[in-house]
C-alpha cells in the first residue's frame, strides 16, 4: 500500500478495511490521557466490525511536536520501528503486540502502526515506580530476549550499532543543551558535588559507548523503560521498539534499574547478579564481573538519556514533568550509589 494516513484525522473506514483485511464499518478515535507518548502520537480507535475480529486497536502515527518529531528523525526512530515489527519481531524471544499494518515513507518521515490492543494487560507507570516481583519478571524476560538475539551480526546486518557516529554525535550536541534546563527544573535531586561530573559528560560519551558496544553484543530495545512494558499474570510485553539496535546487554538493564526502579526497590535485591544468573539459565555463557563492569558504564552513559529528555524534549504537560523529575531523581540516586562518576577519573 503506497498511500497510508499521516496522522488519525486522516484515517478512514475504507483505509482500514483495506489495511485490516477484513470490513471496517466505522470507528472512533480515543485520545489518551495527557504524557502518553513523547516520540510518536498513540491512540486507541474503537471499531465497528464482525463479532470474530478486534473491536479495538493501537494506532501509532508522528510526533505532534516538531521538536520531538525532529529527534526521531535524527535516529531513523520511525523507520526503525517499522522494521522491527516487519522483519524482526517473529524472531526474538519476547512478547509484543501483533502487528496489524505498518508503512514508513522514508522521504517524508511518516508512518503509521496498527497495533494489537492490550486490553487485558496492565501498562507500567514509571512516574509510580513497580515491585521488586514486578522488575524480576521484567528483567528475565529481558534475559531470555538478549539471549535470542546474542551476536546478532550475521541473523541482522541492518541493526545499527548503538556506538555509530550519529549517536555519539547527537548525544554530544544535545546534551550541552539539555544540561542547564535540568539543573534549573530539577536540580533538587542533583547534588553540588557531582554537578561538575555531570557537566563533564559530552567529552566522555565517545568512551562510554565504545566500551559499551564491544563484543559481546545482542540486540537491545534501548527504551526499556515502565511505560513501555505490559504486565500480567506473571507476564511481559514490551512496546516501543523505535530505538532498537545492538549494544551491551547491560544497556537494557541499567536503563530499566536506575530509571524505572524506584530506589527501595532498586536496593532490595542485587538485580544485576538476577539478570546475569537469568541470562545464564538461557544459555549464555558470559562473566559476572564483566556484566557488572558493562553495567556500571552503561548507567553513566544513560544520564545522557536522562538529561536528554528531561532537558530538550517537549514533555509539554504536568504529567510528562513529572516524568522528567523521575527519570532525573532515579538516575542520579543509581549513580551515586554505583559510584558511576568514579569511572570519569580514568
Amino acid at each position: 500500500m503506497s498511500s497510508f494516513p499521516r496522522s488519525p484525522d486522516e484515517l478512514t473506514t475504507e483505509w482500514l478495511t483495506t489495511a485490516l483485511g477484513y470490513p471496517v464499518n466505522g470507528y472512533q478515535v480515543v485520545y489518551f490521557s495527557e504524557g502518553t507518548g513523547v516520540m510518536s502520537w498513540v491512540m486507541r480507535v474503537l471499531l465497528e466490525t464482525a463479532e470474530d475480529k478486534p473491536s479495538s486497536l493501537i494506532a501509532k502515527f508522528p510526533s505532534s511536536s516538531s521538536v520531538n518529531r525532529e529527534g526521531a528523525k535524527r535516529y531513523n526512530m520511525y523507520g526503525r520501528e517499522v522494521n522491527f515489527y516487519q522483519e524482526i519481531s517473529g524472531s526474538v524471544d519476547l512478547q509484543t503486540p501483533d502487528c496489524y499494518f505498518s508503512e514508513f515513507d522514508e522521504s517524508s518521515n511518516d508512518f503509521v502502526i496498527l497495533l494489537e490492543d492490550l486490553t487485558e494487560w496492565q501498562i507500567g507507570d514509571q512516574t509510580a515506580g513497580c515491585s521488586l516481583a514486578e522488575a524480576k519478571t521484567l528483567i528475565s524476560a529481558l534475559a531470555r530476549f538478549h539471549a535470542s538475539g546474542w551476536e546478532p551480526h550475521h541473523q541482522f546486518p541492518d541493526i545499527p550499532s548503538h556506538g555509530g557516529k550519529q549517536q555519539i554525535e547527537g548525544m554530544e550536541g544535545t546534551y550541552p543543551i539539555g544540561w542547564p534546563v535540568v539543573l534549573e527544573q530539577f536540580g533538587d535531586f542533583i547534588p553540588e558535588s557531582i554537578r561538575s561530573a555531570g557537566e563533564s559528560i559530552p567529552k566522555h560519551i565517545e568512551s562510554l559507548l565504545t566500551t559499551m558496544c564491544q563484543a559481546p553484543v545482542c540486540l537491545t530495545h534501548a527504551d526499556m523503560r515502565l511505560d513501555n512494558i505490559f504486565f500480567k499474570e506473571g507476564e511481559i510485553a514490551v512496546v516501543d521498539w523505535q530505538s532498537i539496535c545492538t549494544s551491551a546487554p547491560e544497556q537494557d538493564l541499567a536503563y530499566f534499574i536506575t530509571q524505572s526502579v524506584p530506589e527501595d526497590v532498586r536496593k532490595q535485591e542485587d538485580l544485576v547478579a538476577f539478570y546475569h544468573a537469568e541470562l545464564t539459565r538461557a544459555g549464555i555463557n558470559y562473566d559476572l564481573n564483566q556484566c557488572r563492569e558493562r553495567y556500571k558504564v552503561s548507567a553513566l552513559y544513560l544520564i545522557c538519556y536522562a538529561v536528554v529528555i528531561a532537558g530538550t524534549l517537549d514533555l509539554g504537560n504536568e504529567r510528562g514533568k513529572l516524568l522528567g523529575e523521575t527519570i532525573i531523581k532515579n538516575t542520579f540516586s543509581a549513580l551515586i550509589d554505583l559510584d558511576a562518576f568514579s569511572l570519569l577519573d580514568d
